[in-house]
């Protein structure tokens, strides 16, 4: 069942994202070569928790719990990299994605770094993503098809030369991280349940520069692309309204 918030329930959404967003740029000032992805994680959960704010993905139920407050996806890594303490690279991608809850209502946002300087392909694939992200974005309007959403997304990503992951999808969220709907990145458009205001989507384009065909590794949680192409993840909490699409999760910092 899709859940539609009232008003009341959208500004607190919105203030959870406030929190993902300024945690997100917080890390954009820490991210260059040298530093960790567990330094990161430290970062995060300290600077959300002084904003009275929980990290959602700590704890978070799988194959065990989740053992950090962010997902650090290094390069190949699609989404749901465990924070380690190996430095960043130059020259490396680094997809961060952070959910907060705050007052039982949950923000969801990820953003996906270069580390220094990075190659022509790399910064392709972000500008992709990004342009993959707001296409969909646009279509998340009242008495649009949910697929409306995904069709968007595949079209932008493939016309940029690279492919959607199929597997992973987005998907509703509001008391809890994971609700209905589940968001495909991929699929003709005029499907799936109409859009009407209230409802609050976690849209997020999953892109490789290979294959779309992912591998989950040995630590049961980490996805990667199975030919180990370079991933990029970008993604934000938006909410159907009677007019334009109301992002709840403000751009972060973008670093170049």
């Amino acid at each position: 069942m899709i859940i539609r918030k009232s008003a009341a329930e959208l500004d607190t959404m919105q203030h959870a994202g406030g929190i993902v967003a300024d945690t997100l740029s917080l890390l954009a000032e820490q991210i260059r070569p040298g530093v960790t992805t567990a330094e990161l994680d430290r970062v995060a959960d300290e600077y959300i928790r002084s904003r009275g704010g929980v990290p959602t993905f700590l704890g978070y139920p799988g194959p065990y719990p989740y053992p950090a407050s962010i997902c650090a996806s290094l390069n190949e890594v699609v989404v749901h990299g465990i924070p380690n303490d190996e430095p960043l690279e130059e020259g490396d991608v680094l997809s961060v994605d952070v959910g907060v809850t705050y007052e039982g209502f949950v923000g969801d946002s990820a953003y996906t770094y270069r580390v220094g300087e990075v190659d022509a392909e790399a910064e392709r694939l972000l500008e992709v993503g990004q342009a993959a992200l707001q296409a969909g974005i646009e279509k998340a309007r009242d008495g649009a098809h949910l697929t409306d959403i995904s069709h968007a997304i595949q079209a932008v990503t493939e016309e940029g030369g690279f492919s959607v992951v199929r597997s992973l999808v987005g998907h509703g969220v509001g008391r809890n991280m994971h609700e209905d709907p589940q968001i495909p990145n991929f699929g003709e458009p005029g499907r799936g349940p109409i859009l009407a205001p209230g409802m609050t989507l976690a849209i997020e384009p999953m892109i490789t520069a290979g294959t779309h065909e992912v591998v989950v590794r040995e630590d049961r949680w980490t996805i990667a692309s199975a030919d180990d192409s370079l991933a990029a993840h970008f993604e934000h909490t938006v909410a159907v309204t009677d007019a334009e699409p109301r992002i709840l999760t403000a751009a972060p910092v973008r670093v170049s």
